[in-house]
């Protein structure tokens, strides 16, 4: 039994067995604590949050919490993204990017959608929505079906709808 009870010992290899991942009702959160420094890649099945520095990959199947004070050197990907810190490196976002005030992203974003608070600093390129490659599978199935027609024309630039 492990210090905080109930933990099962990893078997060797250093990996947990698929039975010790919680469930989807039981996310945990992981922390890399102020002063901390990570040298390599974070994996999780839930959510991480950096309040120190990550030389490495992250990824989480749920959230990426890089905090005030916190840095990743490296690319970041999971379904959600705030970003309060520093990342050096790409994020691939299923659902969202946050990046708040004061916060900086040195590459680029790939993501359904994006909120940047005054403040909020990005270099890099912005792919999101119907464009990113994580609706590449969404495409693929609506180029199975036949395009949409249109009969109304279209009007001509600087127009806006003015009879004239």
């Amino acid at each position: 039994m492990g210090i905080f009870g109930g933990s099962k010992p990893q078997p060797e290899g250093g990996k947990a067995s698929p039975s010790a991942r919680p469930s989807g009702a039981a996310l945990s959160l992981s922390i890399v604590g102020a002063g901390m420094v990570v040298r390599g890649d974070l994996e999780t099945d839930s959510v991480v949050k950096i309040e120190g520095t990550v030389d490495g990959h992250v990824k989480a199947s749920t959230q990426v919490l890089v905090a005030k004070g916190g840095v990743v050197r490296g690319d970041i990907e999971t379904a959600e993204v705030i970003v309060g810190g520093v990342v050096n490196g790409a994020i691939r976002a299923r659902g969202r990017v946050e990046v708040q005030a004061g916060a900086s992203i040195d590459g680029d974003i790939t993501t359904l959608r994006i909120s940047v608070a005054e403040g909020g600093t990005l270099n890099g390129r912005i792919k999101m929505g119907e464009g990113s490659p994580l609706q590449e599978n969404r495409r693929t199935d609506a180029a199975s079906e036949p395009p949409e027609s249109s009969t109304t024309p279209s009007r001509a630039p600087g127009g806006f709808g003015r009879s004239q």
